[in-house]
């Protein structure tokens, strides 16, 4: 998780939502990524996302059995939609979404039946770290009067 808070940190100095993602397997690094969106101007350029892409190109494949994914904020549906088709093995979390989490706070792809994979999802890890970065960026954007999006990437 500290490696995924310093590529949010990363990611903040450069004017995105700071999250950040490391894609492990065997406990080493195999995937990184940070929030892009404004910088790439790509909706989809989320940490997750960019994580597992770097993961799968060092990998040499797509399915990433084996592979535990670490966040600092709850990924969104599309985050955790790709988790499910890229078969992550494990999902570790710091921070909560309550807006737009879908791994457990307002929905859980993780776990629905319906879905043709599922995996176990650990929360709260470095939390208070990684909501208070989240909180002082956005109490930031407020006080230079920047009325961008709230919360989530």
């Amino acid at each position: 998780m500290r490696e995924a808070l310093a590529l949010a940190r990363d990611a903040a100095a450069r004017g995105e939502v700071p999250v950040g993602a490391v894609a492990l397997l065997d406990g080493e690094i195999v995937g990184r990524g940070a929030n892009a969106r404004e910088s790439a101007h790509d909706p989809t350029a989320h940490a997750e996302l960019l994580a597992i892409q770097d993961a799968a190109r060092t990998l040499g494949r797509w399915r990433l059995t084996g592979v535990t994914l670490v966040v600092t904020l709850e990924p969104c549906a599309m985050c955790a939609g790709a988790m499910v088709l890229a078969r992550i093995d494990r999902l570790v979390i710091g921070a909560n979404d309550p807006r737009a989490g879908a791994t457990g706070s307002l929905m859980d792809l993780s776990q629905d039946a319906r879905l043709n994979h599922r995996f176990p999802v650990e929360r709260g890890v470095l939390g208070d770290e990684c909501g208070e970065l989240l909180r002082a960026f956005f109490r930031s954007r407020r006080g230079n009067g920047d009325r961008s999006e709230g919360a989530g990437k």
